[in-house]
């Protein structure tokens, strides 16, 4: 494994770029292993890549993306100081929900991209990132919450929110994102 943290994300990376373990690869433009600091402090984690996500090899650049920039930016937060992926790493055709032997195959790329940063927080969007830390929790009983838990020997704060593509579509689910991304604001400023 190569030394730096960066080096082994790219070596992670590779791997996602050569995976057939399923099908997803057969309709996916690019692979979309994750982006952002390898020294990050905070990883978000989605769901899967979308259209504009899959056409530029990048987690979270469309229109949901746009709406996390801007909850980012209520909490003063850059993209460079945080990591950015998701549970599956190749888009579904037709923006459809991740498939349970997707996010099988998928998961050890993401435990193995966790492991490399080390992250201190954890922010899941939507219900199938939250699924991965809390299999038997619902979205819409935690969102917002802020647990802490030790998970594969590290000790982390995960902090589950709504996906911001929900936030698009439904304006309580928006105000939720935002009075979520207020405490998580509120709770950076506590720890720093």
């Amino acid at each position: 494994m190569p030394a730096t943290k960066a080096a082994q994300l790219k070596y992670i990376a590779s791997l996602v770029a050569e995976c057939h373990k399923c099908s997803l690869f057969k309709t996916a433009i690019n692979h979309v292993p994750g982006d952002g600091n390898p020294e990050a402090d905070i990883v978000f984690i989605g769901e899967a890549p979308g259209e504009q996500e899959d056409k530029q090899g990048l987690p979270f650049v469309g229109n949901s993306g746009k709406l996390l920039d801007k909850l980012l930016a209520t909490i003063r937060i850059d993209r460079s100081e945080v990591f950015i992926c998701n549970i599956l790493k190749h888009r579904p055709p037709n923006n459809r929900d991740p498939m349970p032997d997707e996010i099988r195959v998928c998961t050890p790329f993401l435990k193995a991209q966790l492991k490399i940063i080390a992250p201190k927080i954890i922010i899941t969007l939507g219900r199938f990132s939250m699924k991965f830390l809390f299999p038997d929790e619902s979205i819409s009983r935690i969102h917002g919450q802020i647990r802490n838990i030790s998970w594969q020997g590290l000790p982390l704060v995960i902090i589950p929110v709504y996906h911001p593509s929900a936030g698009l579509r439904n304006g309580a689910m928006l105000q939720a994102l935002q009075k979520d991304f207020l405490s998580i604001g509120k709770f950076l400023e506590k720890i720093q």
